[in-house]
Protein backbone atom coordinates (compact mmCIF):
# COMPACT_ATOMS: atom_id res chain seq x y z
CA UNK A 1 0.00 0.00 0.00
CA UNK A 2 1.38 3.38 -0.97
CA UNK A 3 1.58 6.35 1.35
CA UNK A 4 -1.04 8.16 -0.74
CA UNK A 5 -3.55 5.33 -0.41
CA UNK A 6 -2.82 5.09 3.35
CA UNK A 7 -3.47 8.82 3.70
CA UNK A 8 -6.76 8.48 1.79
CA UNK A 9 -7.80 5.54 3.96
CA UNK A 10 -6.94 7.44 7.17
CA UNK A 11 -8.87 10.47 5.92
CA UNK A 12 -11.87 8.27 5.02
CA UNK A 13 -11.74 6.57 8.44
CA UNK A 14 -11.82 9.97 10.13
CA UNK A 15 -14.84 11.05 8.10
CA UNK A 16 -16.69 7.80 8.89
CA UNK A 17 -15.89 8.16 12.60
CA UNK A 18 -17.07 11.79 12.56
CA UNK A 19 -20.34 10.85 10.81
CA UNK A 20 -20.93 8.08 13.37
CA UNK A 21 -20.38 10.51 16.23
CA UNK A 22 -22.75 13.01 14.61
CA UNK A 23 -25.45 10.37 14.19
CA UNK A 24 -25.10 9.25 17.81
CA UNK A 25 -25.30 12.88 18.95
CA UNK A 26 -28.41 13.51 16.83
CA UNK A 27 -30.06 10.34 18.14
CA UNK A 28 -29.34 11.30 21.76
CA UNK A 29 -30.54 14.86 21.14
CA UNK A 30 -33.78 13.50 19.68
CA UNK A 31 -34.35 11.27 22.70
CA UNK A 32 -33.58 14.08 25.16
CA UNK A 33 -35.75 16.69 23.43
CA UNK A 34 -38.64 14.24 23.07
CA UNK A 35 -38.43 13.36 26.76
CA UNK A 36 -38.27 17.03 27.80
CA UNK A 37 -41.26 17.88 25.57
CA UNK A 38 -43.21 14.96 27.02
CA UNK A 39 -42.41 16.15 30.57
CA UNK A 40 -43.34 19.77 29.86
CA UNK A 41 -46.60 18.74 28.15
CA UNK A 42 -47.79 16.39 30.88
CA UNK A 43 -50.14 19.02 32.35
CA UNK A 44 -51.54 20.19 29.03
CA UNK A 45 -54.83 18.66 27.91
CA UNK A 46 -54.69 17.09 24.44
CA UNK A 47 -58.45 17.13 23.82
CA UNK A 48 -61.33 19.35 24.95
CA UNK A 49 -59.07 22.33 24.44
CA UNK A 50 -60.01 25.78 25.73
CA UNK A 51 -61.17 27.99 22.87
CA UNK A 52 -58.90 30.46 21.18
CA UNK A 53 -61.48 32.71 19.62
CA UNK A 54 -60.38 36.30 19.24
CA UNK A 55 -59.63 39.12 16.87
CA UNK A 56 -55.99 39.39 15.91
CA UNK A 57 -54.23 42.74 16.07
CA UNK A 58 -54.38 42.61 12.26
CA UNK A 59 -58.21 42.60 12.49
CA UNK A 60 -58.81 38.94 11.56
CA UNK A 61 -61.45 36.94 13.44
CA UNK A 62 -59.72 33.74 14.57
CA UNK A 63 -61.31 30.52 15.81
CA UNK A 64 -58.49 27.99 16.19
CA UNK A 65 -60.78 25.04 16.88
CA UNK A 66 -62.92 25.64 13.77
CA UNK A 67 -59.82 26.24 11.64
CA UNK A 68 -58.22 23.00 12.92
CA UNK A 69 -61.07 21.00 11.34
CA UNK A 70 -60.16 22.48 7.94
CA UNK A 71 -56.38 22.06 8.23
CA UNK A 72 -53.66 21.63 10.86
CA UNK A 73 -52.95 24.86 12.73
CA UNK A 74 -49.60 25.86 14.15
CA UNK A 75 -50.26 27.73 17.41
CA UNK A 76 -47.27 29.72 18.62
CA UNK A 77 -47.14 31.15 22.17
CA UNK A 78 -44.37 33.74 22.41
CA UNK A 79 -43.41 37.15 23.74
CA UNK A 80 -41.58 40.21 22.45
CA UNK A 81 -39.45 40.01 25.61
CA UNK A 82 -38.41 36.37 25.00
CA UNK A 83 -34.81 36.00 23.72
CA UNK A 84 -35.36 32.49 22.31
CA UNK A 85 -38.49 33.69 20.48
CA UNK A 86 -36.30 36.05 18.44
CA UNK A 87 -34.77 32.91 16.87
CA UNK A 88 -38.04 30.96 16.50
CA UNK A 89 -40.29 33.77 15.19
CA UNK A 90 -38.57 34.06 11.78
CA UNK A 91 -39.21 30.32 11.23
CA UNK A 92 -42.85 30.76 12.28
CA UNK A 93 -43.11 33.60 9.78
CA UNK A 94 -41.87 31.28 7.01
CA UNK A 95 -44.39 28.64 8.10
CA UNK A 96 -47.20 31.22 7.84
CA UNK A 97 -46.54 31.46 4.10
CA UNK A 98 -47.70 27.84 3.63
CA UNK A 99 -49.74 26.83 6.68
CA UNK A 100 -52.35 28.18 9.05
CA UNK A 101 -50.45 29.90 11.86
CA UNK A 102 -51.92 31.64 14.88
CA UNK A 103 -49.60 33.29 17.34
CA UNK A 104 -50.44 34.32 20.87
CA UNK A 105 -48.20 37.12 22.12
CA UNK A 106 -47.95 36.78 25.89
CA UNK A 107 -47.50 39.88 28.08
CA UNK A 108 -46.13 41.90 25.18
CA UNK A 109 -47.79 45.25 25.81
CA UNK A 110 -50.54 47.17 24.08
CA UNK A 111 -51.69 46.43 20.54
CA UNK A 112 -49.87 49.44 19.07
CA UNK A 113 -46.55 48.42 20.65
CA UNK A 114 -46.98 44.79 19.55
CA UNK A 115 -47.97 45.81 16.04
CA UNK A 116 -44.89 48.07 15.79
CA UNK A 117 -42.71 45.14 16.91
CA UNK A 118 -44.23 42.83 14.27
CA UNK A 119 -43.79 45.43 11.52
CA UNK A 120 -40.22 46.22 12.56
CA UNK A 121 -39.28 42.54 12.22
CA UNK A 122 -41.40 41.92 9.11
CA UNK A 123 -43.55 39.26 10.79
CA UNK A 124 -46.81 38.65 8.99
CA UNK A 125 -48.29 35.81 11.07
CA UNK A 126 -51.70 36.34 12.67
CA UNK A 127 -51.19 37.53 16.23
CA UNK A 128 -53.55 37.60 19.18
CA UNK A 129 -52.44 39.94 21.95
CA UNK A 130 -52.67 38.05 25.24
CA UNK A 131 -51.51 41.02 27.29
CA UNK A 132 -52.75 39.55 30.60
CA UNK A 133 -51.75 35.93 29.77
CA UNK A 134 -55.38 34.78 30.07
CA UNK A 135 -55.17 32.47 27.03
CA UNK A 136 -51.78 31.14 28.13
CA UNK A 137 -53.15 30.30 31.59
CA UNK A 138 -56.20 28.55 30.09
CA UNK A 139 -53.83 26.43 27.99
CA UNK A 140 -51.36 25.85 30.88
CA UNK A 141 -48.56 27.44 28.87
CA UNK A 142 -45.84 28.64 31.19
CA UNK A 143 -42.82 28.67 28.90
CA UNK A 144 -42.01 30.61 25.75
CA UNK A 145 -41.74 29.82 23.00
CA UNK A 146 -44.30 27.05 22.89
CA UNK A 147 -45.41 25.57 19.58
CA UNK A 148 -48.42 23.30 19.14
CA UNK A 149 -49.95 21.68 16.11
CA UNK A 150 -53.71 21.35 16.46
CA UNK A 151 -55.78 19.23 14.12
CA UNK A 152 -59.47 18.40 14.46
CA UNK A 153 -59.61 20.04 17.88
CA UNK A 154 -56.72 18.02 19.37
CA UNK A 155 -53.08 18.76 20.04
CA UNK A 156 -51.09 16.52 17.72
CA UNK A 157 -47.64 17.92 18.54
CA UNK A 158 -46.24 20.07 21.33
CA UNK A 159 -42.81 21.51 21.98
CA UNK A 160 -41.40 24.36 24.00
CA UNK A 161 -38.10 26.13 23.90
CA UNK A 162 -36.10 26.48 20.71
CA UNK A 163 -37.70 24.86 17.68
CA UNK A 164 -36.17 24.81 14.22
CA UNK A 165 -37.88 25.39 10.90
CA UNK A 166 -37.34 21.74 9.86
CA UNK A 167 -38.88 20.65 13.17
CA UNK A 168 -41.97 22.75 12.51
CA UNK A 169 -42.23 21.53 8.90
CA UNK A 170 -42.00 17.92 10.07
CA UNK A 171 -44.69 18.39 12.74
CA UNK A 172 -47.05 20.01 10.23
CA UNK A 173 -46.39 17.40 7.53
CA UNK A 174 -47.01 14.52 9.92
CA UNK A 175 -50.28 16.18 11.01
CA UNK A 176 -51.56 16.78 7.47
Amino acid sequence: MTSTSKAKQTWLQRIVAWVRQLLVFLFLALIITTTVDWWRAKDIARTNLPPITATSIQGQHIDVNALSFQQPVLVYFWGTWCPVCSFVSPAVNVMADNYAVVSVAMASGEDAKLNAYLQHHGYEFATINDSQNQIARQWSVQLTPTVMVIKEGEIKHFTSGFTSLPGMWWRMLVSS
